[in-house]
């Protein structure tokens, strides 16, 4: 184990994403980067199911996707940076995924955020 993540598993809500994570869940984070594609979002729209399959997503990867199911998806090792591509193809903000993260509602989030006048 890498000696600077020594103790990480003390850390509730930490998931690691290093080299063996990226090279492991590597097919679904390129199933993400591509979402950068106006055809391969166009297919996505069209038929996620039938692009998932092409992209050899397992089933578990392929359930996470349809349910938007974000903190799975985390957990399973994809990267937040080509999640969030996937986020605004389903219209989703950064604050509503971190709102699911936590599971809470977005109303609920933006009450502990130091903003005034939050909804």
């Amino acid at each position: 184990m890498n000696p600077q993540l020594e103790g990480i598993e003390k850390l509730a809500g930490t998931y690691i994403f290093d080299v063996r994570v990226c090279n492991k869940r590597l097919n679904i984070n390129r199933f993400f980067w591509k979402m950068i594609s106006a055809e391969w979002r166009q297919r996505f729209y069209d038929d996620p199911s039938a692009l998932m399959q092409e992209a050899k997503l397992t089933e578990y990867e392929q359930e996470l996707v349809l349910d938007q199911n974000w903190i799975g998806l985390i957990q399973h090792g994809v990267n937040f940076f080509v999640l969030e591509k996937f986020a605004r193809v389903v219209k989703k903000t950064n604050l509503e995924i971190y709102a699911h993260m936590r599971g809470v509602s977005y109303d609920e989030f933006m009450q502990t955020r130091n903003v005034p006048n939050a909804t």
